[in-house]
């Protein structure tokens, strides 16, 4: 929101590893980033899980939403750390997803994941048709912000109240119904080449959503007063703009051209001109995406608008681009959108997000953009945006990648329920909503579970971070935030010229001691093989647990070079292992590992470490290779 079984101890570096150095190698897998993101959705789905469902750690949840207001509610995604699902942000990130989906269909195709799109997509319409019990009412929220965050329990115990709460004429929602037309809309243009007649039912929901939105107007916070705290409105106007936008592109209907055009001052979309793109604020978007209508020359009698239109468009582009006289987008000394202190990464992943598009449209048009203090090319768009993904991913100044589970060094104290208690396949017993805070939340350790694609909060306005799970505002992972990535993630990897599946990377964290490792040459002799071998491995057991009979072990080896010279390229043999096994990158050979990617080689003197956690007595490790 916008406001811990098995444990891991992670990889330790000796030296800081200084910003510059950390990012000077071959850059970023974009497609391994993407296929985390679509993992996020996974362990933020509610209601009961399919079996291909990849996050093992989570279980079926919310069962009975909506029952006791005689609507079935179950389904659709948790918004962020807690467990209430919040309609308006939901919605926007299946627009974005979709939006994602529609633009970069080639991108995500090319890299086989398509289908995982559009599972998260269908996922949140799924829910959408079911809340959409009327034409006229729409169930907005499921849960409860206040008694929510009383307690810290798995979606798996909830304990809490799931009380339903709905929108219709005499408590109208405007922003709220019209984000689900828009999100309804978006989605049945991604579906259109795979499944046509699911598509043609998003799109009946989408035109009665938007007639719903605009006969019935107000703020949906004012009829769901408990989202206020939460997720309040600034307005509706720019989501009714928004669901026209996105039906005219759905439809080809001018009845929504011209809705848009005709309602262009008075809605203020040829009036504002924003700075910001969100779940909140949808101008930017309506504004590109008109934009694009007009440059493929399709404007007709409403040309004079849409250049209106697109002159506010070339507005937020330029202030992202530090060229609009002054009057650009705040960024942090290390270059990243600095928009809002609470979770301010969704902010920059939706601009990153507009720009990739915008550049797409530029450049099929063979348009460029004229800014108060320069002229800008397509790419200088896809440039920033590429800026912003490889912040998000570890360019920074903190080293840091902010999406969880992806490189070398992530915030594993994330703000969330479920990653931070161990899952109930490890830990049986209910945990309770006190006990949740008492033995879990308060905890020192990282979460035992991963939460891979997580898009955190991220640093302040000084690029300074501080991964702390009690610090909500900088590691609380949100719906909205992430689901931007997936377009952009996609058509960045594309343009590095990569396709493909790429695999998961090890949950491996660099912990960084206080002084810089020594510089030293590869040398090119052939591998050494075991005997003789100048590295020592120092075997611990640090924590112990029992759940039923068995008692689990989490053992740490620490591997140090002994020697006088660097070493490169060791492999190891790991025998005996049961458990599973962090810090270590496999091979394709049996019972084989390599060090990370990111420790190229261990100097001497200095040591890093893996962690393996299993029953009984320890693994044994042997040296199998090394330069």
């Amino acid at each position: 929101m916008r406001r811990f079984a098995t444990y891991v101890l992670l990889a330790v570096l000796v030296g800081v590893l200084g910003w510059e150095v950390n990012v000077a190698a071959a850059g970023f897998n974009y497609g391994d980033a993407l296929d985390k993101s679509l993992m996020f959705f996974e362990a933020q789905r509610s209601g009961k899980l399919p079996l291909e469902q990849r996050v093992r750690w989570r279980g079926n949840s919310g069962l009975g939403d909506g029952f006791s207001q005689g609507v079935n509610l179950v389904g659709g995604y948790y918004d962020a750390g807690d467990h209430v699902k919040f309609g308006l942000p939901m919605a926007f990130s299946v627009t974005m997803l979709s939006w994602g989906a529609v633009d970069f269909r080639k991108e995500i195709t090319g890299l086989d994941q398509m289908g995982h799109t559009l599972w998260a997509i269908k996922w949140g319409t799924d829910y959408f048709i079911k809340a959409h019990t009327q034409p006229n009412v729409l169930w907005g929220q499921v849960g409860d912000g206040d008694s929510d965050h009383y307690c810290w329990e798995r979606a798996e115990d909830m304990t809490t109240p799931r009380t339903a709460y709905e929108i219709d004429p005499e408590h109208p929602g405007s922003d709220l119904a019209g984000e689900t037309a828009a999100a309804m809309a978006a989605a049945s243009l991604a579906f259109r080449p795979y499944n046509s007649s699911y598509s043609n039912l998003l799109l009946v929901h989408a035109k009665q959503l938007f007639s719903f939105a605009d006969r019935f107007r107000g703020l949906y916070d004012d009829s769901i007063q408990c989202a206020t705290q939460f997720y309040t409105s600034s307005g509706y106007s720019d989501e009714l703009l928004w669901a026209a936008a996105w039906l005219y592109r759905a439809t080809n209907d001018e009845y929504y051209l011209k809705y848009v055009v005709d309602n262009a001052v008075s809605m203020g979309g040829t009036g504002w001109a924003v700075r910001e793109f969100s779940w909140d604020n949808k101008y930017a978007g309506v504004q590109i995406l008109l934009s694009k209508v007009l440059m493929e020359g399709h404007g007709g009698a409403y040309t004079s608008t849409l250049k209106q239109y697109q002159a506010k468009a070339s507005y937020f582009t330029c202030a992202c681009l530090q060229k609009n006289n002054g009057y650009n987008v705040p960024l942090t000394p290390g270059g990243l959108v600095y928009v809002h202190e609470w979770n301010n990464m969704q902010y920059a992943s939706s601009a990153a997000f507009l720009l990739a598009v915008y550049s797409e449209y530029l450049s099929a048009a063979n348009a460029v953009m004229n800014c108060p203090d320069a002229q800008i090319q397509p790419p200088e768009l896809l440039n920033f945006a590429k800026s912003q993904a490889d912040y998000i991913l570890g360019k920074n100044p903190q080293s840091m990648s902010y999406l969880v589970g992806y490189g070398t060094r992530y915030p594993v104290h994330v703000h969330h329920r479920g990653a931070s208690i161990a899952s109930k396949s490890v830990f049986r017993a209910v945990v309770g909503c006190v006990e949740g805070f008492e033995t879990w939340y308060h905890r020192p350790q990282g979460n035992p579970n991963v939460i891979y694609g997580g898009l955190v909060g991220g640093p302040d306005k000084n690029d300074d971070f501080s991964d702390d799970r009690s610090n909500y505002e900088q590691t609380e992972p949100t719906l909205s935030g992430c689901a931007p990535l997936v377009g952009l993630f996609s058509k960045l990897q594309s343009t590095n010229g990569n396709s493909g599946s790429y695999p998961n990377e090890s949950p491996v964290q660099v912990v960084p001691h206080q002084t810089k490792p020594s510089s030293y040459s590869q040398e090119t002799q052939a591998p050494n093989t075991k005997s003789d071998v100048p590295v020592e491995f120092l075997h611990s057991i640090s924590i112990t647990w029992t759940i039923g009979s068995m008692t689990y072990y989490r053992h740490k080896v620490v591997i140090k070079n002994t020697s006088q010279k660097p070493i490169t390229d060791l492999k190891l043999v790991v025998e005996n292992l049961s458990g599973s096994l962090w810090g270590l990158s496999a091979t394709q050979e049996k019972n084989t590992y390599k060090l990370p990617q990111w420790l190229k080689v261990l100097n001497p003197g200095s040591q890093c470490s893996f962690v393996y956690v299993q029953g009984g007595p320890q693994a044994k490790i042997s040296v199998l290779s090394y330069h």
